[in-house]
């Protein structure tokens, strides 16, 4: 059934995911690195009310510029992480992903309707290593997460599952003169019929003439790409990235919610290095 709203602003994986991608360099080195660095500041992400929304917002956003290199636990910009299976060749870690509230009444699609409710998105994540260059500077990785749905309402609701496996370009540009790092992701969405109801769906109270009531259907989600950089100083750290997505072949692209078949949204963030460890361990992926 309908619950009459549209889809978020920003998954966690486009939220939290930005703030990550924005927060903390590449660690694909094979030279010593402090065992943990820490750092703040602060950012700003723009992104739709939803994909295939006219309207978007700007939000800032803190920076949380935080690495620790163990042998078996990690955080960096991949996630935070237990490094359960042959690091060589895989990985095993945690995706997640976080929306903004919606105004309806801000947006002329949904105007009427209920507002949004942030989402949250949680779930396994299996990376595999398919390919690096002798030095390491640049790998190609297949990111393969599942994550599951989750309003934060006084009454929760679990909305389904969706899947977003990435084609993962990563390339460290560290040298003595220079410390940063770039990528690109690329890949489709899939998710449950009920994921993409509870987004694009219109339920029966809320159709007008304009707006007509709607079913989403579960499958394809559309197709994503981000490009990101990051350059790290002795004391600042600046990132940004980028997201474009298509969503002309979407399985709720008839959906009266839509208003356009695509969806970009990019931020920046900068953080002030407070202090990293004096203990050195090579970093590896």
């Amino acid at each position: 059934m309908s619950n009459g709203r549209s889809r978020p602003g920003a998954r966690l994986r486009e939220f939290l995911t930005a703030i990550m991608l924005l927060a903390a360099a590449g660690t694909a080195r094979a030279d010593p690195r402090p065992l943990w660095e820490l750092g703040l500041g602060a950012g700003a992400v723009a992104i739709p009310d939803y994909p295939g929304s006219s309207v978007t917002h700007v939000y800032p956003i803190p920076a949380v510029y935080f690495i620790y290199r163990g042998e078996f636990f990690r955080a960096d910009r991949d996630g935070v992480r237990g490094r359960l299976l042959n690091r060589d060749y895989m990985e095993l870690s945690v995706s997640a992903g976080l929306s903004v509230p919606v105004n309806s009444n801000k947006d002329a699609a949904r105007y009427g309707m209920p507002n949004l409710h942030p989402v949250v998105e949680l779930g396994p994540a299996l990376n595999i290593h398919l390919w690096k260059t002798a030095d390491r500077k640049v790998r190609l990785d297949l990111r393969l997460p599942l994550r599951a749905g989750v309003t934060l309402e006084s009454h929760p609701q679990t909305i389904g599952w969706i899947f977003g496996p990435r084609l993962d370009v990563d390339i460290d540009g560290r040298g003595r003169a220079r410390d940063w790092s770039a990528g690109v992701l690329v890949g489709p969405d899939y998710a449950q019929a009920r994921y993409f109801e509870y987004f694009y769906g219109v339920a029966p109270q809320y159709a007008t003439p304009e707006r007509p009531a709607y079913q989403a259907p579960g499958g394809y989600g559309g197709t994503w790409a981000t490009a990101y950089v990051s350059h790290r100083g002795q004391k600042v750290w600046f990132g940004a990235y980028i997201t474009q997505g298509w969503l002309a072949n979407a399985a709720f692209a008839t959906s009266p919610l839509m208003r356009r078949d695509s969806a970009l949204s990019g931020g920046f963030a900068v953080a002030w290095m407070l202090g990293r460890s004096t203990h050195l361990v090579e970093s590896v992926n």
